[in-house]
């Protein structure tokens, strides 16, 4: 079996269409279109970052950067492409981003009864540190917060926007 060449890019607006694929596989309250055209437009805090497998969109995973912390605000890998560590891979190289662009914190909520996620999120360091109670509008589910300490180690690799990881698998 041949490896698949992934890559991480910023996430542009002719990217559009295929977040919204992604994101209608992947939630059951999608961001619209206009909340990631003011991320991309508007936002000076915004870094968004598309997940492609030998070329294809795959994923995406969007953050701000606030001062010294970095806050997850989506992520997500269509489900034709789950099961190859490419969450795992994709927050991993936020975590890069981030430290290189000034955040040694980083954090993000995460549904209490995806213990998928959580489990990815623990891979990596995170640590559950709260709670937001009612914190998704599609059916008051509480959001489990969770923190990470950006290691030095985690911005020493170049990030580069074709980083070839391999497969992960």
């Amino acid at each position: 079996m041949e490896r698949s060449r992934i890559a991480f890019r910023p996430m542009k607006m002719a990217d559009l269409p295929m977040i919204m694929e992604v994101e209608r596989a992947s939630f059951p309250t999608p961001w619209p279109k206009e909340a990631f055209v003011n991320e991309l437009l508007h936002s000076p805090f915004a870094h968004y970052t598309v997940v492609t497998v030998d070329g294809e969109i795959a994923g995406y995973c969007g953050m701000w950067i606030v001062v010294d912390e970095a806050h997850i605000t989506n992520i997500a890998i269509h489900p034709k492409y789950r099961g190859k560590k490419l969450g795992q891979a994709t927050l991993a190289y936020m975590k890069r981003l981030a430290r290189l662009l000034g955040a040694d914190k980083m954090t993000l909520e995460v549904r209490v009864s995806n213990h998928v996620a959580q489990h990815v999120y623990r891979k990596l360091g995170f640590e559950a540190k709260g709670i937001r109670p009612r914190y998704y509008s599609d059916n008051q589910e509480d959001a489990l917060i969770m923190w990470v300490t950006l290691d030095e180690d985690d911005g020493e690799h170049t990030v580069e926007s074709n980083q070839n990881t391999g497969t992960g698998d």
